[in-house]
């Protein structure tokens, strides 16, 4: 029987995919098909992957209506290289082979719905590691292993455990933060996808490092397939002992629930999120105290991203040192970086902390899908900075990138060509602060207003000298006196716009 792989992702549902394996199935063949995540090439999606003793042959990207001409011309074979969709063997492909996957190992390789998958290709082994040692000395090995928060602020993850483990409380809680809204960011929504029992075993390694007994994914909305997948793995994962009581039987007992946010921003800010956890209103709490003292329903809680949790099997499974292995100075490990908006080749890219913004945007993403020059790319969402393309040479950590004005966030690449407005987009930073902001706090929700105001007056010529000094102070108000990074961040955006493209305020 031959085996094809045809990805269930939703970015590859949405051209086809469906339809691929109906067809493939359809044709009347010895064949399974598989329905696993995508391997992150988007640009190739339906990409067909068909597997030989050689390994498994891609195929990509295929239309619905082309499968039957590629069955007959050999497609099933894995080895008809004149067909115009083949691409040959997926992992020595220039994009894959020049990662390195450590979070995104399974993600495309698995039926991310098979139990048996993820153990036989090293699902639980990270959990197991953890249960062999004690808890403390699990939150010791993820502080060595330099893992940061990935979900945009960079903390050291393992700081946060040593502190909530430290916290007197008979309840603790351990909360996935989920809610991925930057633009040009899908990693989260894909690994969920693509490989959701190692999320799962991520926060169960949390649940035992800290002491914690209940779990919540907060999960957005806008990713019905997602939460489709993570609860559908859950009943799994349970069925399979690996979450309830006496998980693995260690006489650990941690349960997971899924709760969908309504698609607001902000409570991707951990406090907001903890708040419509709670059933209220998403708005951002005043710190201290802070969650990992006082989180959700007012107990210990560890709140971590998506991409943070399903990173922790790995260090507990292949050592500290082996993941601090990779990276630079600070910035240690792998970092899940997405090249989205106008780029040539648009997709994931897991690769170690150092490799420059250049090489991701030219050597991965092929520069732009327009074929115009590169005038600008946004790093970290829309309240992340827009670099020129004189700082391609900025390499992809925590550090160098707060040096240059920017941050690296949670790892969003967007790219803009020469026909990009600056002005425009810079603007656009403080309309998304105006409809995105919780209202608590004056900065944030009466300062994002009067940045799209000033702005109209500088691109109108109104005062354009008086109007940028105003804009600036207004820039420093709401830096230093917003309640959380909402309004903070969102001069980041509205700055580098004005100092790298000042020539579009002027237009």
């Amino acid at each position: 029987m031959t085996k094809v792989y045809v990805p269930r992702d939703a970015a590859a549902r949405s051209v086809g995919a469906d339809e691929v394996a109906e067809r493939i199935a359809a044709v009347g063949a010895d064949v399974e098909i598989v329905r696993n995540g995508s391997r992150g090439m988007l640009w190739l999606e339906p990409l067909v992957e068909v597997e030989t003793p050689e390994g498994r042959v891609g195929y990509g990207p295929v239309a619905p209506e082309d499968v039957d001409g590629l069955v007959a011309a050999g497609l099933l074979d894995g080895a008809v290289r004149d067909i115009g969709a083949y691409l040959g063997l997926v992992e020595e492909l220039p994009w894959m082979k020049r990662q390195q996957r450590l979070t995104f190992a399974r993600v495309g390789v698995i039926d991310p719905l098979s139990a048996t998958d993820h153990t036989s290709y090293g699902g639980n082994e990270g959990l197991r590691q953890a249960l062999s040692i004690t808890p403390a000395e699990v939150v010791e090995a993820v502080v060595d292993s330099g893992l940061r928060g990935r979900g945009g602020a960079g903390f050291p993850t393992g700081i946060k455990w040593r502190t909530v483990l430290g916290a007197p409380s008979e309840l603790k809680f351990v909360c996935c933060n989920a809610d991925e809204g930057d633009s040009g960011t899908f990693a989260d929504r894909m690994l969920i996808e693509g490989d959701p029992f190692t999320l799962i075993e991520g926060m169960t390694i949390a649940a035992y490092a800290v002491g914690a007994s209940e779990g919540y994914v907060y999960l957005r909305s806008e990713y019905p397939d997602a939460v489709a997948m993570l609860r559908a793995a859950i009943e799994i994962a349970r069925s399979e002992g690996w979450l309830g009581e006496d998980i693995l039987g260690s006489g650990l007992s941690f349960d997971l629930h899924v709760r969908v946010g309504a698609g607001a921003y902000i409570c991707g800010e951990e406090t907001s999120m903890l708040e419509s956890l709670e059933g209220k209103r998403g708005m951002v709490r005043a710190k201290p105290p802070i969650p990992a003292l006082e989180g959700l329903f007012g107990r210990p809680t560890v709140v971590n991203n998506v991409l943070s949790l399903a990173t922790v099997p790995t260090i507990l499974a292949q050592g500290a040192a082996a993941y601090a292995s990779y990276g630079t100075g600070r910035s240690l490990g792998t970092s899940v970086f997405q090249l989205g908006g106008n780029v040539a080749r648009g997709g994931i890219v897991e690769t170690a902390f150092g490799i420059t913004l250049g090489e991701l945007v030219n050597d991965f993403g092929g520069g732009t899908s327009s074929g115009r020059p590169v005038r600008a790319v946004q790093v970290g969402g829309p309240l992340g900075a827009y670099l020129p393309v004189e700082q391609f040479e900025l390499p992809m950590d925590y550090e160098a990138f707060a040096a240059a004005g920017a941050m690296v966030g949670h790892g969003g690449i967007v790219v803009f060509d020469e026909t990009v407005d600056m002005a425009a987009m810079a603007r656009f930073a403080f309309e998304f602060c105006a409809a995105e902001s919780c209202g608590k706090c004056t900065p944030c929700r009466v300062g994002a207003v009067r940045g799209v105001e000033t702005i109209d007056r500088i691109t109108s010529g109104v005062d354009r000298d008086k109007n940028l000094v105003l804009l600036d102070d207004l820039c420093d108000l709401m830096t230093d006196g917003s309640l959380c990074a909402m309004g903070g961040l969102t001069p980041m955006p509205v700055r580098s716009a004005v100092r790298h493209f000042g020539k579009d305020f002027h237009a």
